[in-house]
Order: structure tokens, then C-alpha cells, then sequence
């Protein structure tokens, strides 16, 4: 059997890394003084393991809500001689600056920092502390970085007090005391989102070997101080900054470079025009160039060819029949072009084996891959463009295309944008035409992050998409695996009084479809959870409006489903007025045959227990239950569930029948006028397992029925 899409297994190595972080203590660490978790005196670590142990805690804190961040994770590897850290990537608010501080004694060359607003101008003095080891430096987004926190000096205390340590860092204290002098090893430096305050010229000044600089969104003030790097730079991005001919000068200087990135977010925002010049000047001048991104640029016309001089023949990557003039000049086809949001992108013949744009699938694909991490504002773009491939046409690349739109709502879990165009697209990646080419771990991506966008994001647009989402798979069977957490998810959107209808829907007929055919104790765990009230609490207002909707119906039915011999949620839905809403339900709506069905089967669960069967013999319950036997209300279904539940009241026999009327002879001739009434072969939902406990209880009392009860069998 071929494998399916995403059936790949974790390495061993990634599920030993895992199950030690779910269980530090049992397995490299111990409750040290104060409860702060220690390593165990005989544990070292070599770096592979310390940088994936980091790195996969990082990524668990971001995308499993069941994980619990650990307060002193950090500290566990404060002493090299027993813990090795190399490679280490953190990101977002959850970094604080002690966490940084307790590994500032490892000889660290790769940091990756992304994002990490919670992180202050301390930790610029633990920076200095890996000077002498750092090759690799991404500060990626770190607004508060170059600020202090109230205006204190720049240090590394460790007995900073704590809440010292949640306070933002005051935008007003820039720190002025640092720069990059002695990172004599640092090669790859991301500065992207340095604050406007902050002279780049000056802070890079120091560094005389970089190899990679990306600078996006940083304001340049001046543009001679890259010719430092000429002979050596081999990587410049400076998306969204502004250029001029000045900078564009000096950039084709830079006769090494092999990467250049002069994107834009969007070309309304540009007032620099890519000309056909300065096109052609890039390629002339940078000729070690591999990849080039210019996305985001308005294109003068004079730089494609006309449509009537194209080369003849099928999309060509060879420079020689280039549909865009300057990369005619190119020597060997471009490993990467980027060309989102422009017009470049749709001619057709480009002399590069991997584009970014808008013109076809593989382009669209292609941005998202180049874009999430660091350009979520383009990642949305190109995913929503995926989103109406998926929908209209049809997705080739269903695996890539998956994996990526997972990678994405990962990455940025906080992103509104993200969040909801990645959702919306996966309603359409994981529908039926698509569902068999997918295997059961990669499913289960997917759910886990359409659960990770529902608890982050109660807006309206990401909640019916995730909901949405949701109904593509099997119910319950696919999301056993996450039921807890899918039940108290579903459970918080039915809480508000007035919730988005649509939503309200969709997520009720979830609810629904995840306590049919479930085991006992998953029904009473969803009890407990509060299953019955929310249902019932819809159902009230429902009945306030006046109306029997899908809402209404499911709402029954849900709790018809979860009632199921599970006798704590009868005695709940007893507690909270369950048989009050029944006669108003009853009552405001006696032509609803569907939903006297549902709320009929409901109460032949609550009859089923014994000790809540008093609760039902009131002369108004029992009337009401005994005029339902007349019902021909969807096939024989009404009267069936009806005499269901009469007949395990009959069964506790005459001596607790304490009521003058009706008489119980009275009923039990109702019961049995009912059942030869019945139309044996009339369609009929009826479970047969319930109908054999009731029939034979009435045959106690009626042995007549007996050939009545075989025609039916």
C-alpha cells in the first residue's frame, strides 16, 4: 500500500526529546529548593541534544496548550560543564531577559531571537557574553531590545526582582552604551525592525567579517558604510527600505553578493520605480547572483518583452529566451526569483527555477515557503490566494501546500491575518476531494492547529472557520485524540447569550456528533464539563425567541446523545429544569415532530435509572407522555420513545403509583392500543437493544402483545 501525504514517522530522536520535556522530573531533573527544577547531578548533555531539547520546548510552549512552561527551564542549562548549547532559537513575548541571562556562560554560535518583545536592553549586555563564540545573530522584531526597562542602566543582575521583570521596557530610555565591538566571529547578522532611533551605520561599524546582513524595516541614514563589506558580503536583504539611486549605487558594488532582497510589501507604498536600468545594472554588475527578490516594485513596461516576440514553445528557465530584458544578461538561471506583486510575474518566460507570485499555484506556494517567517503581511496575502486555488480550482501540491499552511499558522499563532486566512484555507485542503490522499498524522496536524486558533482567537471569522475546519473529518473517531480539549473549545463558543448564529450552528451539531457512539466516560467527563447546562441554556433561548431552528433540534439531540446510560447527566439535566423547558418546548412548538423525537428519546434515558424515575410520575408528566402515545408524528418514533418511557415507570409496579390520575390502567390500555397501532414496516430509527428492556416489561402486564412484539422484531 503506497504511503499517504505527511505519513512520515517522528525520528526517535524527536519523540525521546518530547516525552523527556512532558516529564522533566521523572526522567533529568528533580525539585530543587524553593521548587526550582534542577538537573540531576549525573545528567550531561552533549549540544545536539541541549539545542533540540530548547528548541523543541520552545516550540511546544507556542503550539500545545496542554504543556506547562516550566519557570526555571532555562536555568537547567546555566552550567556548561554538564549542559552544551550551540544552536539556539526563541521567539516571541514568552522570552524574558533571565532566561537569556541563565545561559549566558554557554559558548553559544547560532542565536536566533524573533519577536521576543519581552526582552529589554539587559539582554544586550548577555549578548556581550557570547561575543567571543557567535557566528550567527537574528534580532528579529525585538522592538524593546535597544530600550531599557524604567530607565535603569545597562546590566546583567540576576537578583532583579520579578516584577521588575514583567515591565515593558520604557520606549523613551533608548540604550545608547552598546554596539557589536569584539564579535570578531559574527558572520550572519538579522537586524530587521531596528527602531528608527538606533544609527545602523554606527552599531554595525565593529563588524568587519559579515558575510549575511538583513536589515528590513530598518531606516538607513546613510548608504557608503556597506562598501566595508564589499569583497565579502555574500547576503543583503532590505525589504521595505526605502531606496534610492544612491543606495542602489552602492549595493552593485557589493560584487560578491550571490543573495540581494530589495522587496517592498506592496508596490502602492513605493515611490522608487524599478527600471529597466537598474534591472539590467544588477545583473551586470552582481554577477556571482543566485537569488534575487524585487516583489512589491512597480515594473516600468519597457521591461518585459512584448507578447509578440516571446520565444515560441513551453515556459522556458533559459536567460536567452527571458521574457524580462535585463535577465537576458543572466549568465545561468537564478536559484530564486521573487516577483510577488508585480507584473513580472505573469510573463512567460522566467529565467529562475523557483518564483514567487501570484500567476499560478506553484508561484503562490512558493511565497508562502519564502515569506512566513519573517513577512507574515505577504504570507497572508500568498495563502489566501491558496485559499481560492483550493476552492475553485484544484490544489496539485495538496502535501506541500498543507505543510506550509501548517507551518504558517504555527509560526504566527498570534496573527490575526494568519490565522484567518490559514483557517479558511484548510476547510478547503482537507474536504473530500482531497481527504483520501491525506494520512491520519497529518490530519491531526491540522486539528491541532485549527484548536490552537480557536483558543487564541474568539473573533467570529476565525471561530466559524475552525468550526468549519472541523466537520471535514470523522466525529468522533478523528478527534478522540483531542476530545477534552475539542469539547471545552465547542463548549466556551455556546457560552455567550447571543452568539453568531451560523457559528452556533455548526458548533452545536459538533457537540452533537461527539457524544454519539462514545464510550460512558467520555460522556460523564463532557458532563462534567458543563454539556448539559450550555445545551439547556441554548434551548432557553431558543424558546425566549420563539423559535425551532437546527439550534433548537441539535441541542435535543445532543443531549438525547449524552444522556445514553450515563445517569449523572440525567440527574443534570433534571437539576437544571430539563423537564420544565420540555413542556415549554412542547407547548410552544406541538407540530415539531423532529424535535419531540429528540426530546423523547432524551427522557426514555432519564426513565432508564431507577432512582430518578419518581422525579417523572407527576400526573402532568404522566399525561403528557400518555397523549404522546397517539402521536403519528415521524413514522411510529414519537409514540415509540413515549411508551418507551411509560413503560419503565410501569415496570416498578402499582405500589408507586401514588397519583388518582391518570389511573395506570388507563395508561397501560394507552400503551397497548399504541403498539398494535403501530406500523411494523414503517421506516424507523429505533434502537432495538431499548425497545426488547420496554417491550418485555410490558408484556408482564399484557402477554397478549407477544405477537405484536415478534411481527416487529
Amino acid at each position: 500500500m503506497a504511503a499517504k501525504a505527511g505519513d512520515n514517522p517522528d525520528s526517535l530522536m524527536t519523540l525521546a526529546t518530547v516525552f523527556c520535556l512532558r516529564n522533566l522530573r521523572k526522567t533529568m531533573c528533580y525539585q530543587g529548593f524553593r521548587n526550582k527544577l534542577c538537573l540531576r547531578s549525573d545528567i550531561f548533555l552533549p549540544s545536539e541534544i541541549c539545542d533540540k531539547l530548547v528548541n523543541t520546548y520552545m516550540e511546544l510552549v507556542h503550539t500545545d496548550s496542554n504543556f506547562e512552561p516550566e519557570e526555571s527551564f532555562f536555568q537547567l542549562f546555566s552550567d556548561p560543564r554538564s549542559t552544551r548549547l550551540t544552536r539556539v532559537q526563541l521567539r516571541e513575548d514568552f522570552v524574558r531577559d533571565r532566561d537569556l541571562e541563565a545561559i549566558r556562560k554557554q559558548d553559544l554560535i547560532e542565536l536566533h531571537l524573533t519577536y521576543c518583545n519581552s526582552l529589554s536592553s539587559r539582554s544586550l549586555k548577555t549578548l556581550t557574553c557570547f561575543r567571543e563564540t557567535l557566528v550567527s545573530l537574528c534580532l528579529f522584531g525585538c522592538n524593546h531590545i535597544f530600550y531599557r526597562k524604567g530607565g535603569a542602566p545597562l546590566a546583567c543582575n540576576e537578583d532583579t526582582e520579578d516584577d521588575e521583570e514583567e515591565s515593558p521596557a520604557s520606549r523613551q530610555a533608548l540604550e545608547m552604551d552598546f554596539n557589536f565591538q569584539g564579535f570578531n566571529r559574527l558572520r550572519l547578522l538579522n537586524l530587521g525592525g531596528l527602531p528608527d532611533e538606533m544609527d545602523a551605520e554606527t552599531l554595525l561599524k565593529p563588524l568587519k567579517s559579515l558575510t549575511s546582513l538583513d536589515l528590513s524595516n530598518v531606516q538607513l541614514l546613510g548608504t557608503a558604510f556597506f562598501t566595508q563589506w564589499k569583497d565579502r558580503l555574500a547576503s543583503l536583504v532590505l525589504y521595505n527600505v526605502d531606496l534610492s539611486e544612491e543606495l542602489v549605487s552602492t549595493v552593485v558594488e557589493l560584487i560578491n553578493l550571490r543573495h540581494l532582497d530589495i522587496s517592498r510589501e506592496s508596490r502602492r507604498t513605493s515611490k522608487f520605480k524599478m527600471t529597466r536600468k537598474i534591472l539590467t545594472a544588477i545583473v551586470q554588475r552582481l554577477i556571482n547572483l543566485v537569488s534575487l527578490d524585487i516583489s512589491g516594485h512597480v515594473m516600468l513596461d519597457n521591461c518585459t518583452v512584448p507578447h509578440f516576440e516571446e520565444a515560441m514553445g513551453r515556459p522556458s528557465t533559459e536567460p536567452c529566451k527571458s521574457s524580462i530584458y535585463p535577465f537576458q544578461e543572466l549568465k545561468r538561471p537564478l536559484q530564486f526569483l521573487g516577483l510577488y506583486d508585480t507584473t513580472l510575474c505573469n510573463v512567460t518566460h522566467i529565467p529562475a527555477y523557483k518564483v514567487t507570485g501570484s500567476k499560478n499555484e506553484d508561484q503562490v506556494l512558493n511565497a508562502i515557503e519564502a515569506y512566513t517567517e519573517f513577512r507574515p503581511e505577504l504570507a497572508h496575502r500568498a495563502i489566501n490566494q491558496l485559499f481560492d486555488i483550493a476552492r475553485i480550482q484544484h490544489c496539485s501540491q495538496l502535501l506541500r501546500a498543507l505543510q506550509l499552511v501548517i507551518a504558517a499558522l504555527k509560526c504566527h499563532k498570534y496573527d490575526k491575518s494568519i490565522q484567518v486566512t490559514g483557517s479558511a484555507a484548510l476547510f478547503y485542503l482537507t474536504n473530500t476531494e482531497y481527504r483520501s490522499d491525506q494520512s491520519v498524522r497529518l490530519r491531526r496536524e491540522v486539528i491541532q492547529v485549527v484548536l490552537n486558533g480557536m483558543e487564541q482567537y474568539q473573533e467570529v471569522t476565525v471561530q466559524r472557520n475552525c468550526c468549519l475546519t472541523l466537520c471535514n473529518f470523522s466525529i468522533p473517531e478523528e478527534l478522540e485524540f483531542q476530545y477534552s480539549r475539542v469539547n471545552q473549545l465547542l463548549l466556551k463558543i455556546l457560552e455567550p447569550a447571543r452568539q453568531d448564529e451560523s457559528i452556533q450552528r455548526i458548533a452545536v451539531h459538533l457537540c452533537n456528533a461527539l457524544v454519539c457512539q462514545v464510550d460512558n466516560h467520555h460522556k460523564e467527563a463532557v458532563g462534567k464539563m458543563g454539556f448539559v447546562k450550555t445545551m439547556l441554556n441554548l434551548i432557553q433561548k431558543k424558546l425566549q425567541d420563539r423559535m425551532c431552528d437546527q439550534v433548537m433540534e441539535f441541542s435535543w439531540s445532543a443531549l438525547w446523545n449524552i444522556t445514553d446510560e450515563t445517569p449523572d447527566n440525567c440527574q443534570m439535566f433534571l437539576n437544571c429544569r430539563g423537564m420544565s423547558l420540555f413542556l415549554e418546548c412542547l407547548q410552544e412548538f406541538p407540530d415539531k415532530q423532529e424535535l419531540h423525537r429528540n426530546m423523547l428519546g432524551l427522557l426514555g434515558n432519564v426513565a432508564e435509572v431507577k432512582a430518578l424515575r419518581p422525579q417523572l410520575l407527576t400526573p402532568q408528566f404522566i399525561t403528557v407522555f400518555s397523549n404522546l402515545l397517539d402521536s403519528k408524528a415521524d413514522g411510529i418514533e414519537v409514540s415509540y420513545n413515549a411508551c418507551g418511557v411509560l413503560s419503565h415507570i410501569m415496570f416498578d409496579g402499582p405500589e408507586v403509583w401514588s397519583m388518582e390520575e391518570p389511573r395506570r390502567d388507563t395508561v397501560m390500555d394507552k400503551m397497548w392500543d399504541a403498539i398494535q397501532s403501530w406500523d411494523v414496516s414503517s421506516r424507523r430509527n429505533i434502537n432495538y437493544s431499548v425497545f426488547c428492556t420496554f417491550i418485555f416489561k410490558v408484556l408482564l402486564y399484557k402477554q397478549k402483545c407477544s405477537h405484536i412484539f415478534l411481527q416487529t422484531l
